[in-house]
């Protein structure tokens, strides 16, 4: 009995430990990307459901300064303005318009992109990768609430930098998402109309307003 309490003690220990040491990364993670007035990456997104015999890659692109951001991905232009996201598709010609309302459901926007892990996430460390001579640790995040569509995340961190280097999330229908940083620029000279939505270029558009 002393023995296996003895083994519960210091599994308890090693635990704690590896939870610390996880919050510590993503603390630091966090406060890196607070210190930056704004963000740019280049990025490569695949889903993959083996089951359905799904696989898709794409890349794209997306600019980041607080809550606005601009996201170009498979044809789309996203443009969050901080209260309202303007959806362009050249394509179909059309604007979709509606107010923010990605907290209601579990999507990761580019706004939480870097930043979703700190509120409704267990965690703790995982493995550790060598990536093109760039050593990554990966933390697991576990949602907190139990009817969450996400059944886990995997975060890489580039443990030099302290930079995300990709985010593998798995759902519970068992259809992973991956999207790997390419390119990570921070600080660049914006243009002030950059989040800006001009009505006066889409005159010959369909404007779909959802709210």
């Amino acid at each position: 009995m002393k023995r296996l309490i003895a083994v519960l003690l210091i599994t308890l220990s090693f635990n704690a430990f590896a939870q610390n040491k996880a919050k510590s990364l993503l603390n630091e993670v966090s406060v890196k990307v607070k210190s930056y007035d704004n963000i740019s990456l280049d990025f490569k997104y695949t889903l993959e459901n083996i089951s359905e015999n799904i696989k898709q890659e794409t890349k794209g692109d997306v600019v980041m300064q607080g809550d606005k951001y601009r996201l170009n991905i498979l044809g789309v232009t996203r443009l969050f303005d901080g209260k309202t996201l303007y959806s362009i598709s050249a394509e179909d010609e059309e604007v979709t318009i509606s107010s923010d309302n990605d907290d209601e459901n579990d999507a990761i926007t580019p706004s939480k992109m870097l930043s979703f892990y700190e509120d409704g996430y267990t965690y703790e460390l995982d493995i550790t990768q060598n990536i093109k001579g760039r050593k990554i640790q990966y933390v697991k995040l576990t949602p907190i609430d139990s009817n969450s569509e996400i059944k886990s995340i995997l975060l890489g961190i580039d443990a030099q930098t302290k930079n995300i280097y990709n985010l593998i999330q798995v759902g519970k229908n068992d259809t992973k998402t991956t999207l790997t940083v390419n390119s990570f620029k921070t600080n660049a000279p914006l243009s002030k109309t950059l989040f800006t939505f001009d009505a006066n270029k889409y005159k010959d558009y369909y404007i779909n307003k959802l709210d």
